[in-house]
């Protein structure tokens, strides 16, 4: 099967970006529709993907000292109400419970958005003196927001998440905490997903609902949108008043903690198929692919053939996340393109003349590079092939947001940048946001950051005109 053909499976990525986005979810079998009009039921396949990035995620949450917990699902409407820029900021999209066990509740509850309510309810309860400080606690669950418009992990009603929700005794202690889980962020995103992302601090406007400030990662599609990887709010005590969250301080006075709160979510694999997919499906970074290696035996029925295949299978699978492709009734073609759609970083194939010859074959989903290599090296040539390829595809998507990139100057240059070449546009910004809204009313693009690697692309706002010292990364975003 050549290239045309393999491409008729799904909608071509250059053409249709949002369609052959639709096409990889669920012809690569991790995601589907349901009967819960904008919600998915993720198959095994996903949900292993994202049980790695958990499991890579809760390991660096709790080296850095994170404590999981869990609260309720439901959330009574008392305390939605009690942050007012909290409560405004997520009203359009909170689903509420109004009766139970067929008789109407004296008290709505919604069905979370997110937890800093309830968390902050309880901080109350449970603290007394700056020796308990500070609280670091996470929790992984689901959460449900009515939007209105959904696309599979990127935006669906439910979706899965950790929240962290933290307090602290002084200011520094809860700022140093807000950096610290966006670092962490940094590290899983490009070190585990082989996504390069721009780190910066969030414009007044595209804050989190009661932040004092809120810190992201931004990541850029093939298609040259933004996409939001992460996201760690500083609070100070924006939520410990209201919720009198209050401790006896050092010098035995009360005070109020300073919080934060953090979270990224199923989304980010929804990046991983934005980013690194192509017109043969799926591509997975070798860190978080559930399957690193499948073995796919050539002229199967031959003898010995499938005991190699076998005996290669087993002395590999302790080492590697391994897969052996033994299917009788499909071509080796078929289970080829089958396991390429699937974005198995690594494929081996093995025949009659390979085992005559002692050798096997290594076939990279990245490049579709093929490599002769002996059955007593094999398993050597894998460790070293599975660093090249993480290496690999993150320089292939660091280069490809540097060429999609571009300055602006003035609002002219700016639509002509993002029309030609849709991207990430540095631009500088007076600080207004009428500006900012203009922006956005002409060009669809929004701030996405105020990157922490400032640049001086030039002295004036590229809306305005007037005096500009801040730098910002703008793009269109999904």
């Amino acid at each position: 099967m050549n290239k045309e053909d393999f491409v008729k499976e799904i909608t071509n990525i250059d053409e249709n970006f949002a369609q052959w986005y639709t096409d990889i979810v669920r012809k690569a079998e991790l995601a589907d529709y349901t009967e819960t009009k904008g919600c998915i039921a993720i198959r095994p396949y996903g949900y292993a993907i994202w049980e790695n990035i958990q499991n890579y995620a809760d390991k660096l949450f709790k080296e850095s000292g994170v404590k999981n917990t869990y609260f309720p699902v439901l959330i009574p409407e008392s305390l939605l109400q009690k942050e007012k820029d909290h409560v405004e900021g997520f009203a359009p999209e909170v689903a509420w419970v109004t009766e139970a066990g067929g008789e109407k509740l004296e008290e709505k509850l919604c069905i979370r958005p997110t937890s800093e309510t309830i968390f902050t309810t309880m901080y109350s309860k449970w603290l007394k003196s700056w020796r308990d400080l500070p609280f670091v606690y996470n929790q992984w669950c689901s959460v449900l927001r009515w939007e209105k418009e959904t696309r599979p992990f990127l935006r669906s009603r439910e979706f899965l998440w950790q929240e962290g929700h933290t307090i602290h005794e002084t200011e520094k202690e809860a700022k140093e905490r807000t950096l610290k889980m966006l670092d962490i962020y940094s590290d899983i995103v490009e070190n585990f997903l082989a996504i390069p992302v721009i780190k910066g601090i969030k414009t007044e406007t595209e804050r989190f609902a009661g932040a004092v400030e809120t810190y992201t990662i931004e990541a850029m599609t093939y298609d040259g949108k933004a996409l939001q990887s992460g996201t760690s709010h500083y609070f100070g005590q924006n939520f410990t008043k209201p919720f009198d969250v209050k401790f006896q301080n050092r010098e035995g006075k009360q005070e109020y903690a300073y919080q934060t709160s953090w979270g990224i979510s199923t989304r980010l694999i929804g990046a991983i198929i934005m980013a690194h997919g192509d017109n043969r499906g799926l591509k997975l970074p070798p860190k978080v692919a559930p399957i690193q290696v499948v073995i796919v035996p050539v002229a199967m029925h031959k003898e010995g053939v499938k005991e190699k295949a076998e005996e290669l299978y087993n002395s590999l699978k302790d080492k590697f996340r391994m897969e052996i492709d033994l299917r009788d009734n499909v071509s080796p073609g078929f289970k080829f393109n089958d396991w390429e759609m699937k974005g198995v970083p690594i494929r081996i194939e093995i025949g009659p003349r390979d085992i005559e010859n002692g050798v096997c074959v290594l076939v990279r989903r990245d490049t579709q590079e093929k490599i002769t290599v002996k059955l007593d090296e094999v398993d050597k040539e894998i460790d070293n092939l599975l660093v090249e390829i993480h290496n690999n595809m993150f320089e292939t998507c660091k280069k490809r947001m540097n060429a999609k990139t571009t300055i602006a100057h003035n609002l002219d240059e700016f639509k002509a940048n993002m029309d030609k070449e849709q991207g990430f546009i540095k631009a500088m910004w007076c600080g207004s946001s009428e500006c900012e809204a203009k922006i956005k009313e002409l060009t669809a693009a929004k701030s996405r950051c105020i990157p922490f690697e400032q640049e001086k692309v030039g002295d004036t706002c590229v809306c305005c005109g007037k005096k500009a010292d801040k730098m910002v990364i703008w793009g269109r975003q999904y």
